[in-house]
């Protein structure tokens, strides 16, 4: 592996493990704790996460990381004879179906549903009681997506 491609493949890790460990924070703790609050209260909670969870730093995270494992899958589809390419097409595909298509067709419909229902209504009890099991269990298979994704990548070091 060549010097740029082991500092990308290093880069996309770490992003990948980073994001992991954030999706991570919230399926351990985050929820149960906000799920332990009057409905009212964690819902109101979980808008206010989801509207600061918008920010650069977050974002670049997230979709740069994205970005860094679009690049890497490229070229493990383009050096598919070396060794280390099932591992970064693995990875890649872990983290990009794992975390993005999983954030944005699960998630971000679900947060948004959040938003609209009205604050302090039966409505919005009834949603957060299966928003929170719903969105906590797809959570977790972020979580292990960018944890997955991560190890593979680590494994195209090594090659």
């Amino acid at each position: 592996m060549s010097g740029p491609l082991f500092v990308l493949t290093l880069v996309a890790a770490i992003g990948c493990a980073t994001m992991g460990g954030v999706f991570f924070g919230f399926s351990s703790f985050v929820m149960a704790g906000l799920g332990r609050l009057p409905s009212a209260q964690g819902a109101a909670a979980m808008r206010s996460i989801n509207i600061t969870a918008v920010t650069a730093p977050f974002m670049a995270g997230l979709f740069g990381t994205a970005l860094l494992c679009l690049g890497v899958g490229i070229v493990a589809i383009v050096s598919w004879s070396e060794a280390y390419a099932v591992y970064l097409l693995a990875g890649a595909l872990v983290y990009l179906v794992g975390t993005i298509v999983i954030t944005a067709g699960y998630h971000v419909p679900r947060n948004n549903a959040l938003e609209a229902v009205q604050p302090n209504s039966q409505a919005e009890e009834r949603l957060w009681a299966t928003y929170l099991a719903e969105w906590t269990r797809m959570n977790h298979l972020r979580a292990l997506s960018g944890i997955a994704a991560a190890a593979c990548l680590v494994l195209a070091l090594t090659k």
